[in-house]
Formats: C-alpha cells, sequence, structure tokens
C-alpha cells in the first residue's frame, strides 16, 4: 500500500534541501540559528481535560468530541497506508476510533542555513502536491481521479509561516481527503498530516478545523 505519511515527509525534507540549495550556491553558507537539539528525556506531553500540551515539543491542542489523543500511533494507520517508521517518528496523534480520520503532528529542528518564508512554505506544500498525484497514480493507476485543493495560507498560532493543501480521492471504493500542512516556527519545522475517511467525512473535517483553529505553538522557554 501506498506509504504515504512516510512518503509525504521524505518528499517534504527533499524539497526543503533543493530550495534551499540555490541560494546558498550564490552566496556563501551562512547559519541563521544555532544548532538544536531535542531533549529526548522530557515527555512528549499529557493530557489536561480536553487538551493535550506538548512538553518535548512545545505546543498545544485541544481533542475534538469523540476524538483521542496518542502518542503512539493507533495500528490502523497502518493499513490505511502509513509506514510503521514513519509512525514510529512521530510524536503526537489524534484520532477518530470510530471513523478512523486522524492527525498527525510532526516536529524536526530546522537546518542551521535554511531561511523559511510564507513563500518558501507555499512552494513546499504546491511541490508535494503535484508529486502526490503522480505517487498515487503510480500507486493505484491513473484511473484514479484526484482533485487537489488551492494552496492557502494557514493562521496557526505563534507560528509565523504555515501553508496547507490538500487531495480528494477514491481507494478502494472509499472516498478520503488527505492533507499536508508546512509550517515554521523557529527552531522547529512543523508537519501536520491529516487523513479524513469513513462515512462521517463532514463531521471529521469540523473536527480538524476546532483542532487546528486551538493549536498553539508555544516556543522555547
Amino acid at each position: 500500500m501506498h506509504n504515504s505519511g512516510d512518503w509525504l515527509r521524505q518528499r517534504t525534507r527533499k524539497w526543503i534541501i533543493l530550495l534551499a540549495v540555490f541560494p546558498l550556491i550564490m552566496s556563501c553558507a551562512i547559519s541563521v540559528r544555532e544548532p538544536f537539539q531535542v531533549d529526548e528525556s522530557l515527555l512528549i506531553g499529557r493530557i489536561e481535560g480536553d487538551s493535550f500540551i506538548g512538553q518535548r515539543f512545545p505546543f498545544t491542542i485541544r481533542i475534538p468530541d469523540g476524538w483521542q489523543a496518542a502518542t503512539q500511533y493507533p495500528e490502523f494507520l497502518t493499513e490505511q497506508g502509513y509506514g510503521r517508521e514513519g509512525l514510529k517518528q512521530t510524536p503526537f496523534f489524534l484520532f477518530n476510533p470510530r471513523t478512523k480520520s486522524s492527525i498527525q503532528v510532526d516536529f524536526s529542528p530546522a537546518g542551521r542555513t535554511v531561511r523559511f518564508s510564507q513563500e518558501f512554505m507555499e512552494n513546499l506544500v504546491q511541490m508535494s502536491g503535484k508529486d502526490f498525484v503522480n505517487e498515487v497514480h503510480l500507486e493505484h493507476g491513473k484511473k484514479v481521479s484526484m482533485q487537489l485543493s488551492k494552496i492557502t495560507p494557514v493562521q496557526l498560532k505563534g507560528v509565523p509561516y504555515a501553508a496547507r493543501m490538500s487531495a480528494q480521492f477514491m481507494v478502494q471504493g472509499k472516498p478520503r481527503e488527505q492533507g499536508w500542512i508546512y509550517a515554521f516556527a523557529e527552531p522547529y519545522q512543523i508537519f501536520i498530516l491529516y487523513l479524513i475517511t469513513g462515512p462521517n467525512r463532514d463531521a471529521d473535517k469540523e473536527a480538524l478545523k476546532q483542532a487546528l483553529s486551538s493549536f498553539e505553538y508555544l516556543g522555547i522557554r
């Protein structure tokens, strides 16, 4: 099956490198930030009421009604085509156990020489979108009809740059919407991957909207 989550992460990191290389060729590779090391000794976070508060990574997000939060992946994600290695590296999951819609939140320290901007993030989601279509067609055949959304900026609290794109298509007769949000807040790249599937997609889309509106990056303290 198509390991869409792993593939999107890998492809994004490749595009970050490629988009950063050309300006560095034209000038010296000047560092714009100090090297940053994640403190792996910290717990990933804790649940307080209807919210999750990150400790290893400084963010908070509301858990939608009927959804669950976890720092280990639910097994059904592998049945949807996500690879185990990528899931093991992802620190946080929100999911609807009934419909199997899900949200993954991943943090990665930014490279020392990469300069981020809103245009940079939008270029990333656009490039990943084009490649995502090709990858799905390679896996499931050209007969799969796909509809890509427009590239849109995303407002996330505490995050200066974020962009979003999604694809709607059918897999084995079942409709799904797969989306990716790429964001940057010093010193992290933030990846939010989501999958809306199952019989109650409108309600899950509303839950996704509520979760994203509650997301807040708290900054390094």
